[in-house]
């Protein structure tokens, strides 16, 4: 049986020229693609009994929402990849998104964001980044014709890769492809005051980073500090340095800084109930390796004739667990190997993580090192399709 893990963040953020203060909280990312997960209404009691105050969806799910009303949890809901076109095209569309996704619920479900697409801007699809800042102005629209404006906010989650480099804190720097997609959309956020929202992996500054008492620097433990030359601050943790690390200036000095950490917490048994133990620490090597810079990450599967992506044999389902949830946190459709899905038989880890990851892989333009996923995954060029589950993939 999986565990069921739940991925904490904490979040702060400070927006330039529009407010003097920032916000913090601790909240939860709340995945759905995994065996044995409580019901709804057992999981909001369990983030009760905790000092948890934002829960992130994934997507809109109606059950999760409805089971989060009148708990004062701030509710984050998405707006899948495949959904962009259409919001983008149509202002009816975003209408009707609001009206199915948002009104049946709020107020009684806080719901305080509305996040738009996941990771578009390293998706390498042109039309799709260029329909990300209409989609968001059409469902901003939609909120706004609600009498939500300002009530609700509209944002879009992007990959920490954003950023080319942040270390030390003081050289944090947009990546210089991205920002005319991104001035625009950085304008969209001043004006509403909404907040920019990106996916970090601590663990990959720690696997980068070969310096011994990394680790210690990582997990709060005691350590000689860091002192960036730029500004002479010492740091003693990487959570202090992240906070300081995301700074980026437009040239109208849009947003100043980003702020955001990760931390996960891995629940101990199967089901709900007394002596339940948790162990928090930062994000562990079994989350899925993606390059965070052009730097080729090394070892890579090598590229054949024809490909698709499976799990490594012997790989333990932990580890399968993580990449599983990893690839459907990704903008891809996970459908599939949801309940009553064409691939949800066999229901187990290793099924469903199959067809995930190739599925991550088939999206990522088919690039070795997204067939990676911490050395647990290689390339086949033997078709995994069974009994109606196609996988995609073939020639490359």
């Amino acid at each position: 049986m999986a565990a069921l893990t739940l991925f904490f963040f904490s979040l702060l953020l400070l927006q330039a020229l529009r407010f003097s203060s920032s916000q913090s909280f601790i909240g939860v990312n709340y995945g759905q693609v995994a065996d044995n997960l409580p019901a709804p209404e057992a999981t909001a009691k369990l983030l009760q009994s905790t000092s948890i105050q934002k829960v992130r969806l994934y997507g809109a799910d109606p059950a999760i929402i409805k089971a989060l009303a009148n708990t004062g949890i701030g509710i984050a809901i998405g707006a899948s990849n495949g959904d962009i076109p259409a919001l983008a095209s149509d202002p009816n569309a975003a209408a009707q998104w609001v009206r199915t996704n948002v009104l049946p619920f709020y107020p009684a479900s806080k719901i305080v964001l509305i996040n738009v697409g996941n990771e578009v801007m390293i998706s390498n699809d042109q039309n799709l980044i260029n329909q990300l800042l209409p989609a968001m102005q059409n469902v901003q629209n939609a909120l706004n014709s609600a009498s939500l404006g300002g009530k609700i906010k509209v944002s879009t989650v992007h990959a920490m890769s954003v950023l080319t480099q942040s270390d030390p804190p003081s050289s944090g720097l947009f990546n210089p492809s991205l920002q005319g997609p991104m001035k625009g959309l950085l304008q969209f956020l001043k004006d509403n005051g909404s907040p920019f929202t990106i996916n970090p992996y601590p663990f990959f500054a720690y696997q980068s980073d070969p310096r011994p008492e990394t680790l210690a620097f990582c997990l709060f433990q005691p350590n000689a500090g860091r002192v960036d030359a730029g500004t002479g601050i010492k740091y003693m943790n990487m959570f202090d340095a992240q906070v300081s690390s995301k700074h980026t200036f437009t040239d109208e000095n849009i947003f100043r800084k980003i702020i955001h950490t990760l931390l996960y917490i891995v629940k101990s048994k199967d089901k709900l109930g007394k002596d339940v133990k948790y162990y928090v620490r930062w994000t562990t090597p079994s989350t899925p390796a993606t390059p965070k810079t052009p730097v080729t990450p090394s070892p890579k599967p090598k590229p054949t004739s024809t490909g698709w992506c499976v799990p490594k044999a012997g790989v333990p389902d932990a580890q399968l667990q993580a990449s599983l949830d990893y690839a459907c946190g990704h903008g891809i459709d996970c459908s599939a190997i949801q309940p009553g899905g064409v691939c949800f038989e066999p229901n187990t880890v290793a099924s469903h993580a199959a067809y995930a990851m190739n599925l991550y892989y088939q999206k990522s333009e088919k690039k070795p090192w997204n067939c990676d996923f911490s050395q647990t995954a290689t390339l086949t060029s033997q078709n995994p399709s069974y009994s109606g589950c196609t996988y995609p993939g073939g020639s490359t």
